[in-house]
């Protein structure tokens, strides 16, 4: 897909602040500094769309881009962040999951976790609580550049096989930094928007 006019929309902590034209919505989830925000800039093939920081915890709202009037990419704050105070934590956990469980817009979730690491205790809540909200979704294996070329399919393959055993979730591998596996990605979100 070629993206013409990504742009900013909003950042929102509530649902009187979300967007109200009904477009699609790509929800991005994921432990903070799994890559959400690069992932947005690496599929519109901008470097600062979404901003980025190298420290984690940085998405505190919800961040919708709305991507050439067709749907929206909406970054969720990433989870298992502890410098985030335990009041601040129950704040954003409760707005993600009234997200979640009553936009009616979302027509696909894309679950992020680091390639490098076996899914944490934090993923694997979010991968049962993503499930139990009933919503098409996908897992993406990210930061597939920190490793080698020819152990990407087997960590693949791996994280697949600890999350979803079954198989019934397609399970694909992302670098923001090679951009190689963005054609499989953008041909997933077209089958959903």
């Amino acid at each position: 897909m070629e993206v013409k006019n990504p742009k900013f929309e909003v950042s929102a902590v509530g649902p009187k602040q979300y967007p109200t034209n009904n477009l699609p919505e790509i929800v991005l989830v994921g432990k903070s500094n799994v890559g959400k925000s690069s992932f947005v800039n690496t599929m519109i093939n901008r470097k600062k769309l979404a901003r980025t920081s190298s420290e984690p915890g940085k998405t505190r709202q919800i961040n919708f881009y709305n991507i050439d009037e067709k749907f929206y990419f909406v970054d969720l704050p990433g989870y298992g962040y502890s410098k985030m105070s335990k009041k601040e934590q129950e704040q954003v956990g409760k707005f993600i999951e009234q997200y979640l469980f009553n936009r009616k817009e979302i027509s696909l979730i894309i679950f992020l976790v680091d390639i490098r690491h076996n899914p944490t205790e934090n993923d694997k809540l979010m991968y049962n609580y993503v499930i139990s909200a009933g919503l098409p979704f996908i897992i993406l294996a990210n930061k597939a550049d920190k490793i080698a070329i020819t152990k990407v399919e087997n960590e693949v393959r791996r994280i697949q096989n600890e999350l979803n055993p079954i198989g019934d979730v397609p399970t694909f591998a992302f670098s923001s930094e090679r951009k190689i596996y963005k054609d499989e990605v953008w041909n997933e979100i077209e089958k959903f928007i």
